[in-house]
């Protein structure tokens, strides 16, 4: 799925969480992270941090890749 903004980065995460089978609440208990921030991240709230946003993609097992165009 080709990411064009953080409404984009989160439709891939929350889908991928529910192929996995997890809840936001165990993903909060798993990272610490609260889960009004996965909420927001999974609903596009830009102001996301980077750091954590990619900590939770690549703990859900997904990879971000950053290629030049052209």
């Amino acid at each position: 799925m080709k990411i064009n903004n953080s409404s984009d980065f989160g439709i891939a995460l929350k889908k991928r969480r529910k192929e996995l089978g997890y809840t936001q609440r165990y993903l909060s208990e798993f990272t610490g992270f609260s889960i009004s921030f996965i909420s927001d991240l999974e609903n596009g709230k830009s102001t996301a941090e980077l750091g954590k946003a990619i900590y939770l993609a690549n703990l859900l097992g997904l990879d971000i890749e950053v290629n030049s165009r052209g």
